[in-house]
């Protein structure tokens, strides 16, 4: 047992290292030698864990993947759907300087797809966690079954959220995030609306109009 933790231990430093190589010098950087230099270990001791960078990449892309859904796992349990949802949603936004890299170094990675066909699973499958989280607020907030039109929902849901990360992305960290998470709780209340009127039409989501800044 002791010797399978130092292995997953190294592996999570390794992935660090790599993290760290694309934000500095971009993934095309990322070789064996430039990992191990940044994790400060032989390359042989790497070679021991990660015998190719396809491994050593993949490996590093899961657990990014990993981190995000650990996030949302050990949120403490709220009362409030909407602000259990709000906080869900503020795991996958880049709103700390650890989220804002984890994202730059993830499009880089998707990025890599193309030359390292086995980063596509995982990229595929973290789209489908965010696609699956979507569906659950949605649920949480309408209480609504899933079918035709919570599918509309998630996906705009879904779609908003990627778009807000872009965003943020690309804005100065010091305007802030308060105009991107007043979007989110827009999306939530409207959401919110269809769960508290069973008499509301589908069409309650369909056509929205801003909240008021006065309310």
């Amino acid at each position: 047992m002791p010797r399978r933790i130092d292995t997953d231990a190294r592996k999570a430093q390794l992935a660090r290292a790599v993290w760290q190589v694309i934000l500095d010098r971009g993934i095309g950087a990322v070789s064996v030698r430039t990992v191990a230099d940044e994790a400060s270990v032989a390359v042989g001791s790497l070679r021991h864990v990660f015998p190719t960078r396809a491994e050593l990449l993949e490996f590093s892309a899961a657990l990014m993947v990993q981190r995000a859904r650990d996030r949302i796992r050990q949120l403490p349990p709220v009362e409030d759907p909407q602000q259990y949802a709000l906080e869900v949603i503020r795991q996958l936004l880049p709103l700390t300087p650890d989220s804002r890299a984890e994202l730059e170094v993830n499009i880089a990675l998707i990025a890599e797809t193309p030359a390292l066909p086995e980063l596509a699973g995982i990229r595929d499958d973290a789209y489908h966690q965010l696609g699956e989280a979507c569906h659950a607020v949605v649920g949480l907030l309408t209480h609504r079954p899933r079918g035709p039109w919570t599918e509309q929902q998630a996906r705009r849901l879904h779609a908003v959220i990627d778009g807000l990360a872009i965003h943020l992305l690309m804005a100065d960290p010091a305007d802030g995030d308060g105009w991107a998470m007043d979007i989110v709780r827009d999306e939530l209340a409207a959401l919110a609306r269809v769960g508290a009127d069973p008499e509301a039409g589908e069409a309650g989501t369909m056509n929205r109009a801003p909240s008021d800044p006065g309310d």
